[in-house]
């Protein structure tokens, strides 16, 4: 089991030789092999809960556990993919895929079977030997989720994956991790400022209130999708055309709207995302 569980998490930070409270008693859980998304206004602390779950932040008060053992310390049970790709410039895709596996000492016939198997569900056949500079946004994000996959991670991590990308781009990616999804299901913690894109991956949706961040509602969408029948459609656009996907995503913006406030620094997206 890989269930994430957050019980009652309070964050403070120190800035100006105040201290800032960022979370305030938050506790939610990721089920096992479960897609949650989180969004929220601007510095409500979404990317936080992300790294205390990565091991890279730790809870001023109470607990963050995964898989039932407190998190003290990065560990390869997890991974994390950022909004920047953050790939080895000098190195090619093979490369930049076989990086943790190596470090994991795996044999390398084994290593290049897992190296494949990645390139083959990530669309990458052909640009094994490429360097970064020569892909698009796409591909090197898709570099950067395979790299994370080949290490076969009970839980993975990502921070708004998809924000640097163009839209077209955007879509295509989150139809490929849909696919993905399927056929090899992880726990997936999602932060993201789109409201589209959260109802569109995720099984439930975290809606967080503004400084200090607060649960303000958990929004289960695999219900609706399960009854509306949304995995019969193959592409994103056919599943928010539909009735019920425009119903959820009016509800979450409604929410987030509520939470705005008017410095907080980035415009609202017209497509119903918030500043992350």
């Amino acid at each position: 089991m890989s269930e994430i569980v957050f019980d009652d998490v309070t964050r403070v930070f120190e800035r100006d030789g105040k201290d800032v409270l960022t979370l305030d008693g938050i506790s939610f859980d990721v089920r096992d092999r479960e897609f949650v998304a989180l969004v929220g206004p601007s510095g409500c602390g979404k990317t936080t809960c992300l790294r205390m779950a990565a091991g890279l932040e730790f809870p001023t008060s109470g607990t963050v556990t995964v898989g039932g053992r407190p998190v003290t310390t990065p560990g390869p049970d997890r991974a994390v993919v950022f909004q920047q790709f953050a790939l080895f410039p000098w190195k090619t895709v093979h490369e930049n895929i076989d990086f943790g596996l190596r470090s994991k000492g795996l044999p390398e016939a084994k290593r290049r079977e897992r190296i494949a198997r990645q390139v083959e569900l990530m669309g990458l056949q052909g640009y094994e030997s490429a360097y970064p500079h020569q892909l698009s946004g796409g591909m090197q994000q898709r570099v950067a989720i395979a790299r994370s996959y080949v290490l076969d991670p009970d839980v993975l991590l990502m921070d708004e994956p998809f924000g640097a990308l163009d839209a077209q781009t955007r879509v295509v990616m989150q139809e490929e991790l849909i696919k993905l999804a399927r056929v090899n299901p992880r726990t997936v913690l999602f932060i993201t400022h789109a409201v589209d894109e959260a109802v569109y991956l995720a099984d439930r949706i975290i809606v967080m209130t503004r400084r200090p961040g607060r649960i303000r509602e958990i929004v289960d969408v695999a219900p609706v999708r399960k009854a509306e029948h949304w995995e019969r459609f193959d592409r994103s656009e056919e599943v928010m055309d539909q009735a019920s996907f425009v119903h959820l995503r009016t509800t979450i913006w409604r929410m987030l709207r509520g939470e705005q406030q008017p410095d907080d620094g980035k415009a609202l997206e017209t497509t119903g995302g918030v500043a992350s």
